[in-house]
């Protein structure tokens, strides 16, 4: 039986892109240097500073929680894929073998390996990178298939670090892990490549026929509308529905979805910035109180502002077991108030595959991360070039 590895290297070394192939890997390169851009200022800027580039570019782009997903297999790609490409020398046909790569190993290893508290941005990612930055060095599909073996053993990561430095910081190491790997492949490395398929079972995955034809990326990738964890933005999204008819104080919110639709929403009493970016009664606090969740919002001084604190106690949550993945079923929320209770219900979140943004929404998004400029001449070569400057390496991490 020929082993996953040699499957996904073959299709990533013969696969031709289409138009909107290349235009999905134009938007995904403008959103995560958007979004990298956007945490100049972030602390995890400097303590990353050391890091080499793929790790140090893929971290910064994933601190904010603003960068694009995959919802099928719950993996935010670009941020893996587009820095292990910018590093490698690459461009949109590097980025789409490894994202076509990253969505359908992220689909093997399925809901039950993100639901028992695996990271798998990261453990899809690494083999990914490996690919991306291995055809951006012009490996054929044998040394792709060895490169995704040689980054098997960075394959890692869980959600228990999320709200903290470690979420992003294991993001980045993935990505660097392949391109490590894609070089020792380059130079001459053997490994063998049913070490996927044995790490694949290990993990909870399941290895097996792999839909190879469609589109490089298939179901698409969301685009998000508030910088935090996916799982907050239909939430958000559907509590401004309904925000402007609130009247007086808010005693209560009661919130149902399905149980699949919270797993990385581990902090009920957020007390920072970054744990406040997976929390659902935080995602009730900042939909209420801010004109439009931004930045600002997910701040430390914002989560701490007493308003919110007081606010997010008065969330009560029911999670029906049953479906599986972060956009299963619907949200469904009502709110008590001074006035009538108000109810409100969301499937579809803005920037999902299903409502995805139009150039103009696009465009809004990199003027608010400080980056429009890249709608003009952002491209894989200039965009390396900025980050490059934006955050240049600073000594090493021994």
């Amino acid at each position: 039986m020929t082993s996953t590895a040699a499957t996904l290297a073959r299709w990533a070394a013969e696969f031709t892109p289409g138009p909107d192939d290349l235009e999905l890997a134009r938007r995904s390169l403008l959103d995560t240097a958007a979004v990298a851009l956007a945490a100049r200022e972030h602390p995890l800027t400097g303590i990353a500073a050391g890091l080499p580039d793929a790790a140090r570019w893929a971290a910064i782009g994933h601190v904010l929680d603003f960068d694009d997903l995959h919802i099928e297999s719950t993996t935010h790609i670009s941020v893996v894929v587009v820095p292990a490409v910018l590093a490698a020398g690459g461009g949109a046909d590097a980025y789409l073998a490894g994202a076509g790569v990253m969505a359908r190993l992220g689909e093997r290893l399925g809901w039950q390996h993100y639901s028992a508290g695996w990271h798998a941005t990261c453990t899809a990612g690494a083999p990914a990178a490996a690919v991306a930055a291995g055809r951006a060095m012009g490996l054929d599909a044998e040394r792709l298939a060895t490169a995704m073996a040689l980054a098997v053993p960075a394959a890692g990561g869980v959600q228990k670090a999320f709200g903290t430095h470690g979420k992003s910081l294991q993001v980045g190491f993935a990505a660097e892990a392949g391109v490590r790997a894609a070089g020792l492949a380059r130079a001459g490395a053997s490994a063998d490549p049913a070490a996927l398929d044995d790490w694949l079972r290990l993990v909870g995955g399941q290895p097996g026929d792999l839909a190879l034809n469609g589109p490089a990326v298939p179901g698409g990738l969301a685009i998000k509308v508030f910088p935090c964890c996916y799982a907050m933005q239909r939430p958000i999204a559907a509590l401004r529905e309904v925000r402007g008819d609130i009247r007086g104080e808010v005693r209560r919110v009661r919130v149902r979805t399905p149980e699949g639709t919270v797993q990385p929403l581990i902090h009920d009493r957020p007390g920072t910035g970054l744990q406040g970016k997976f929390s659902m009664q935080y995602a009730v606090a900042t939909a209420l109180l801010d004109d439009y969740p931004d930045f600002v919002s997910f701040s430390d001084e914002a989560v701490a502002r007493p308003e919110a604190q007081k606010l997010l106690r008065r969330v009560e949550t029911a999670y029906p077991p049953g479906a599986d993945g972060l956009l299963a079923g619907a949200v469904d929320i009502e709110v008590e108030h001074d006035g009538e209770p108000l109810r409100t219900e969301l499937v579809h979140p803005p920037g999902s595959p299903s409502r995805p943004p139009n150039s103009a929404e696009l465009a809004e998004k990199l003027s608010a991360c400080g980056a429009a400029g890249l709608l003009d001449g952002g491209n894989w070569k200039s965009v390396r070039d900025l980050l490059d400057r934006t955050f240049p390496r600073q000594g090493g991490i021994d």
